[in-house]
């Protein structure tokens, strides 16, 4: 009787072995197995971390194995089993992969392909077509849509974390609880005595320290012996932990009246204002989508203010960006003063508080929040929606997208629900998060996620202009170095420009994309379909990078700039100031935040910041989705561009006071999962 050898790899994580029966059935061109138990006498199979191997006897040889079909069934109670994968060695001595990683929740069976990629045109049997569409049908039942806000990307349909399918959850839910994580960081910060501490200002600026982690000869710490000088406060806005607002300015907007007699004494070329627009020395900071928005209510005992604040900044002679004018409001008059370096340093300090505040509140809710979370999710669920395990997009994305929509959840669950988290310390709390992001889908666009579109659009492209802009460098080159590797890939499995059209399934994605995950709105411009190899490089690189470089670039520095609090208030106390001259240092302290919030605002960003526990980082894929060499070769030569840009950022950070390493590759994790 023909024998063929079946091995199994259960996974390490936690909870992945199990005590239920597992069989198996092997599916080829010329007939299946029988329905076999995979057991050893007084053996535990199926163990953590475990590979088995089992002896599959049939009566005929079976052709050519198409379908590996796995059955878990109950022994005792229901105890679910992580399969990484399955390898089958012929009769003939040949051995053919099967990936799966994925969970065996209850009485479930899960049927493989072999690891090769298949594009949809590929599959000319009957039995693999059925197979494909089999697994479309079940997927679309069990990743549905859902507007959680409206006028939000849609999400995935799943009110708490451990309604998500099995294979989206996180492998322990404790590790990602919001409540714990924070309880867990104000503890480590020894900051448990003013938690609940509202209401109660500090006494001065360095009262803060209370609550500041002294580490020395970090970012942090930088920032709070710099956070006062003007060089900065205009630094941040190059390489801080949101360097996206910037833009250069061409033209004066009317709604900002900046005359040269006002900032003509912190022009240091001899040329009028004017001059220096023309000579594109001038960039300006709007938030504009901060105007009308309501701040947070929730606590009838401290009434919360925001601001929707305009900046123009100055590159001078030794290219350092220096604020020299800050308007409060979007409205000039008599009671919005354009504040200037030469008012009083309390006015001056007051005024750059605010844009900061302002800054935290974009930051947190819109770069962070909404451009690289909730438009991941809407990758996510659209992958898995319309595209099988078998095809190549698939098992290109499938590390980039792992744990979003945990995390996701786990955030609309605990933080950013009504009464969460976020309520606590941020003047956005209460709902005014949402009305931000419901105003910033407005002007969210396919291409402002294409980094090099977004970087040349606000006018920053120009290296010579910013030599010391980190963000957009190191940014370029992980792009290209993204968009190099999706290309191999592309060219591995679509022969011409024909075959991307003619791909039923990533049409479908990309529709489904913009047609339910961007609810078709009009303006966000996505595509609804992809013509060429090109244009479906560029899309990709566009889910990769947003999901890895972007997120990691605007994440993970939250503790470095916004641990000192006065840098970066999450929420402001008193209303911003109508005139000059009212300022001192009681009234900047009283519009700061409370020790309450400082405590739970300190939390958050080191928890926020905080890398997980065996991180995955860009270009790592210990799970092989791909079996293909050329794909392997292909990650390899990734790898190899990776490690070479993170040497070059690590050289050129090398004595430098404020280093900036947010992009470089070995402190980028692969997916938005924190």
């Amino acid at each position: 009787m023909p024998s063929y050898t079946v091995t199994v790899s259960t996974g390490s994580q936690w909870f992945a072995g199990t005590d239920d029966y597992i069989y198996i059935t092997l599916v080829g061109t010329e007939g299946c197995s029988e329905r076999t138990l995979l057991d050893k006498a007084l053996y535990n199979d199926f163990e953590r971390g475990a590979v088995d191997s089992y002896d599959v006897r049939v009566g005929e040889n079976l052709g050519e194995i198409l379908l590996v079909k796995i059955e878990k069934k109950k022994y005792w109670v229901q105890d679910d089993w992580y399969c990484k994968y399955v390898t089958v060695k012929t009769p003939s001595g040949d051995y053919l992969e099967f990936p799966c990683f994925r969970w065996l929740v209850d009485d479930k069976e899960v049927v493989l392909r072999d690891g090769k990629a298949h594009l949809p045109q590929d599959d000319k049997t009957g039995l693999v077509k059925q197979h494909r569409q089999k697994e479309l049908d079940m997927r679309r039942k069990t990743y549905k849509w859902k507007e959680w806000q409206p006028g939000f990307p849609m999400s995935i349909d799943a009110d708490r974390h451990k309604d998500l399918p099995r294979d989206n959850q996180f492998d322990s839910e404790k590790g990602v609880d919001f409540v714990l994580n924070y309880s867990k960081a104000i503890e480590n910060l020894f900051v448990n005595q003013f938690m609940h501490m509202f209401q109660s200002s500090w006494s001065d600026f360095a009262d803060f320290e209370k609550i500041f982690v002294r580490i020395k000869n970090t970012i942090s710490e930088y920032v709070m012996q710099h956070w006062k000088e003007d060089f900065m406060f205009g630094y941040q806005f190059l390489n801080g932990c949101n360097p996206v607002m910037i833009r250069k300015c061409t033209k004066l907007p009317d709604k900002f009246p900046v005359t040269d007699e006002m900032v003509s004494v912190s022009l240091e070329r001899e040329l009028t204002l004017e001059e220096e627009i023309e000579a594109g020395n001038i960039y300006i900071v709007d938030y504009e989508v901060l105007e009308g928005i309501s701040p947070n209510r929730t606590d009838p005992c401290t009434l919360q203010y925001l601001a929707a604040p305009i900046c123009l900044l100055y590159k001078n002679a030794r290219n350092k960006i220096l604020p020299i004018a800050i308007q409060l409001g979007q409205t000039p008059g008599k009671d919005q003063p354009i504040f200037l370096p030469t008012d009083g340093k309390h006015d001056w300090l007051l005024a750059k508080i605010w844009v900061r505040s302002a800054d935290f509140q974009y930051h947190q809710t819109i770069t962070h929040l909404l451009r690289t979370h909730l438009i991941t999710e809407v990758f996510a669920v659209g992958m898995h929606r319309q595209l099988p395990a078998v095809h190549p997009v698939y098992k290109l994305l499938m590390p980039h997208i792992r744990f979003t929509m945990a995390i996701n959840t786990k955030a609309r669950e605990q933080l950013i629900c009504e009464c969460g988290i976020f309520d606590k310390a941020n003047a956005t709390g209460g709902g005014g998060h949402v009305q931000m992001i419901q105003k910033a889908m407005k002007s969210l666009t396919f291409r402002s996620l294409c980094f090099p579109d977004i970087i040349k659009a606000r006018g920053v492209d120009d290296k010579k202009e910013l030599p010391t802009y980190f963000y957009r460098d190191d940014g370029y080159k992980v792009w290209e170095a993204t968009k190099s590797f999706v290309s191999d890939v592309v060219h591995i499995y679509y022969t011409s420009d024909e075959t991307v059209q003619e791909d039923e399934e990533i049409q479908a994605f990309i529709k489904d994309v913009c047609s339910f995950g961007m609810q078709d709105f009009d303006h966000c411009e996505f595509p609804k379909s992809l013509k060429s190899r090109e244009e479906l490089t560029e899309y990709l690189t566009v889910i990769v990078f947003t999901a890895s470089a972007q997120h990691a670039a605007v994440n993970f520095g939250q503790y470095d700039w916004c641990s000192w609090i006065p840098n970066a208030p999450s929420t402001m106390r008193r209303p911003p100031p109508n005139q000059k001259g009212l300022a001192n240092v009681n009234l900047i302290i009283e519009s700061l935040p409370d020790r309450g919030r400082s405590s739970w605002h300190l939390g958050a960003v080191w928890a926020l910041s905080q890398y997980q526990e065996g991180e995955l980082y860009l270009g790592m894929y210990p799970d092989e989705h791909f079996i293909e060499k050329p794909v392997k070769a292909a990650m390899e030569t990734f790898r190899k561009q990776l490690a070479e840009i993170s040497s070059s950022i690590k050289k050129r950070n090398d004595g430098k006071k404020l280093p900036y390493y947010n992009m470089s590759p070995d402190k980028i994790p692969n997916s938005v999962a924190v």
